[in-house]
Formats: C-alpha cells, sequence, structure tokens
C-alpha cells in the first residue's frame, strides 16, 4: 500500500488557510487584485489537502491485482491480466531529476508521483512487477 505522507497534506492546508487569511487581509485593506489571487490558491491547495486526508492510499496491491484511485476520491480495481506496462518516466530538466510511475491499462493511464506513493516510483514500479508475476 502506497499513500501520500500526511505531513503533505498539512502543508497543504496550511497553505490554504494563509492563502485565506491573506485574502481577508486584502480584503480588508482594500487591494481587490490581491484576492482575485489568494482565493483561487485557497480553494485549490485547500482541495488537494483535503482529498489527501479524504484519500491518503493512491496505490494498493494484493493478489488480485491492484486499487488505484479514480477521479476526486473514487477507487478502481484492477486485475493483474488487465494491467498492460508498469514503467517509470525518468526526465532532467534543468539539473532537476523527476520520476512518475505510469501503469497502463489500456483504457487508463494511471499517474503517480513520489509525493503521492511516498516512495520512489522506481521501487514502487519494481515491488509492483515482482507481485504481478
Amino acid at each position: 500500500m502506497w499513500k501520500v505522507r500526511r505531513e503533505l497534506a498539512v502543508f497543504k492546508i496550511l497553505g490554504a488557510l494563509a492563502c485565506a487569511g491573506l485574502a481577508v487581509y486584502w480584503w480588508i485593506g482594500g487591494d481587490h487584485r490581491g484576492v482575485i489571487l489568494a482565493v483561487p490558491g485557497a480553494v485549490l491547495l485547500g482541495g488537494m489537502g483535503l482529498r489527501d486526508l479524504l484519500v491518503p492510499v493512491r496505490l494498493a496491491a494484493d493478489e488480485s491485482g491492484i486499487t488505484v484511485v479514480h477521479g476526486f476520491a473514487g477507487h478502481r480495481h484492477v486485475p493483474w491480466d488487465e494491467i498492460r506496462d508498469v514503467t517509470v518516466d525518468v526526465r532532467r530538466r534543468w539539473g532537476r531529476r523527476s520520476e512518475m510511475l505510469e501503469i497502463d491499462t489500456g483504457d487508463h493511464l494511471h499517474l503517480f508521483s513520489p509525493h503521492e506513493l511516498g516512495a520512489s516510483p522506481t521501487e514502487v514500479a519494481a515491488a509492483l512487477r515482482r507481485r504481478g508475476t
């Protein structure tokens, strides 16, 4: 089972509260342009933090297949025989290396970042390959 680290969800919620506080401060001060920037930031960070708290487990594997998050808070079970490929997309840009776990089920391509998994996508891909064979 791979899930979002609790600290990341807390930081998103704190960021949303900070943006909301700035929006109130700028509203009182009459800076409506600041409010226009802060409110969407608060809503976006709050929604992302809420999702992390409601659905922390993004990927789970068992004998019958994997369960992935589908949509905002739904789950989808995929049997092992429906999984076409498990790969890790590695990109280097501006001296930084990023990884994304890609699970191809034919109908859907499920993407997971290291932050969503709480682990390295390379390690998760290796564990899924061992489990699925």
